[in-house]
């Protein structure tokens, strides 16, 4: 080191290492969150928050449940540290021999849990939903046949995706995600009139499909050597399991999450469902760009060097990525917070989506926005368990996460409807974050000095940052204060308000000797190292 803080040697690298392959995550990620803000607005368009569409979001959590917990757990916390510890040995033979059975060990199990979910949809569809009517029920249960194709095409793509990741290849893995959403703006816009939401699970399995296509050259640019072979008994598999079963739970407590939410949406009024969909997909832009982009681009990093034993580097990358996911979320969920009406209006408010689906929209938006930094936090952490090979850990505290959100949601959905609901996991998810860090900090003997300041210059420039956006809005405003909002106003307001948040922001932090501002600074080219 050269007098440099962690921070800065992390993030002012020249285009490469962490720093690089956070850039590329983060554009492809930007690329994807601004398709999915076009498939979103193509949706509301379409289907507002009709009762077939409260159907369909009922219809997407079974196939996604399946995903999530069987591939999603071997591609994100087991695969990527078992196979970077075989390339760390200088055995790659073992290494493509683990990834190939993995590879379709996992399509076997996932085309085994579809089949079943297919044949039980019948009976699981009313146990998720039993506030629909029975008509709504059937629909569910022809989507979610429909779209139980999609789980099969993620499981295998999802470990192309973990393969090209533990191998620093992130391009083609970022790029997925855009042909997926394309897919669904497709059947959103070209297929919901002649086939419904049909149209829409219809785009679902198109995308899932494009999302395995679209990877499979970058196999031939890693130098995979594909094997024909199931091998469970290899020691890698086996290694990989032990530490994916505890991750199979841990990520269907977080899954469980949502289908309480469906549960009990679906008792409220019409639309509830998708009201909260509507919110969560909103939540997921910042989340996505700054929380999960940093976290999936450091994650091989840590694994490593948790492989070779660097742990001094681990808790410097972890910590350092950590402050600069909070340096960026904090501010940008209070953004959400201030602008959530206008920005709702701005994207959503039209065709079938009317005021009404606006109003419940932006509240849940408001509540889900408060957790957004613990979301972010439990993305950054987990991972640094995961690199350690800890996957015990994250799962105790997601089934903590569940259990208090279950509770959350009991007391909240009375006094506060489906605001309730996204309070509830809002503050769970606080909860969850919170232990989780409590731990790793234990278990890396602490993350630096200066944590207490940082958090308290980074609050200082929001505070800035809050009253700079609440003073133009109330100016906008008093220039035309009976006026309704049109789509100019609401423009002005997010992009105007945005734009002048973000700068005094960032300029306040820089002032205040931030050196995750001065990293930004750097990027952009106005500062020197």
């Amino acid at each position: 080191m050269t007098g440099k803080s962690d921070s800065e040697a992390i993030f002012l690298r020249p285009w490469g290492g962490v720093a690089g392959a956070a850039m590329v995550v983060a554009v492809g990620f930007l690329g994807s969150r601004i398709l999915g803000l076009v498939r979103t607005m193509a949706i509301a368009d379409a289907f507002g928050t009709s009762p077939d569409l409260d159907a369909y979001w009922v219809a997407f959590r079974l196939p996604d449940l399946i995903f999530q917990v069987l591939a999603g757990a071997a591609m994100g916390s087991a695969f990527i540290p078992t196979f970077a510890r075989y390339v760390a040995q200088k055995n790659e033979a073992e290494a493509w021999r683990l990834a190939s059975s993995l590879l379709n060990l996992v399509a076997i199990l996932t085309a085994a849990l579809a089949a079943a979910a297919a044949i039980l949809a019948p009976w699981l569809v009313p146990l998720m939903a039993p506030g629909l009517e029975e008509g709504l029920q059937d629909k569910a249960v022809e989507l979610t046949r429909i779209m139980l194709v999609s789980p099969f095409l993620f499981a295998v793509s999802g470990m192309l995706t973990g393969i090209l990741n533990a191998r620093q290849h992130f391009f083609l893995a970022a790029v997925a995600p855009m042909l997926y959403n394309l897919s669904i703006i497709f059947g959103a816009v070209f297929l919901s009139e002649p086939w419904g939401v049909r149209g829409l699970a219809a785009g679902v399995v198109l995308g899932s499909g494009l999302h395995l296509l679209v990877q499979v050259p970058g196999l031939f640019g890693v130098g995979m050597r594909y094997r024909l072979e199931a091998n469970w008994r290899h020691r890698g598999v086996q290694e990989v399991a032990r530490l994916m079963l505890p991750r199979m739970a841990g990520l269907a407590a977080a899954q469980a999450n949502f289908v309480v939410a469906i549960f009990f949406a679906s008792r409220l009024e019409e639309g509830s469902i998708s009201a909260l969909n509507y919110a969560w997909m909103l939540t997921m832009l910042p989340l996505a760009l700054f929380g999960v982009a940093i976290a999936t681009a450091v994650f091989p990093t840590m694994a490593q060097q948790a492989a070779t034993d660097s742990l001094d580097r681990l808790q410097s990358t972890l910590f350092s990525s950590f402050r600069y996911i909070l340096f960026l979320i904090i501010p940008a969920s209070v953004g959400l917070i201030l602008l959530r009406e206008p920005l709702v209006s701005l994207l959503l408010e039209r065709g079938e989506f009317d005021p009404r689906s606006a109003s419940i929209t932006s509240s849940a938006l408001l509540f889900y926005s408060i957790g957004l930094f613990a979301h972010s936090g439990v993305e950054m952490l987990s991972r640094g368990f995961y690199a350690l090979r800890d996957t015990r850990t994250p799962v105790a505290m997601a089934l903590i996460s569940m259990v208090l959100n279950l509770l959350f949601s009991l007391a909240l959905v009375g006094p506060m409807e489906h605001d309730g609901l996204a309070l509830a996991m809002s503050l769970a998810t606080i909860v969850e974050a919170s232990l989780l860090f409590i731990v790793i900090r234990q278990r890396l003997a602490g993350p630096e000095a200066g944590l207490a300041g940082f958090l308290v210059r980074t609050i200082a420039a929001t505070a800035l940052m809050a009253a700079v956006v609440v003073a133009f809005i109330a100016v906008e405003e008093a220039i035309d204060p009976l006026g309704s909002r049109t789509v100019w106003e609401a423009l002005v307001q997010v992009m105007g308000g945005g734009a002048l948040g973000s700068g005094a922001f960032f300029l306040t932090a820089f002032v205040l000797r931030c050196e995750e501002a001065r990293a930004f600074w750097h990027r952009l080219g106005l500062v020197r190292e």
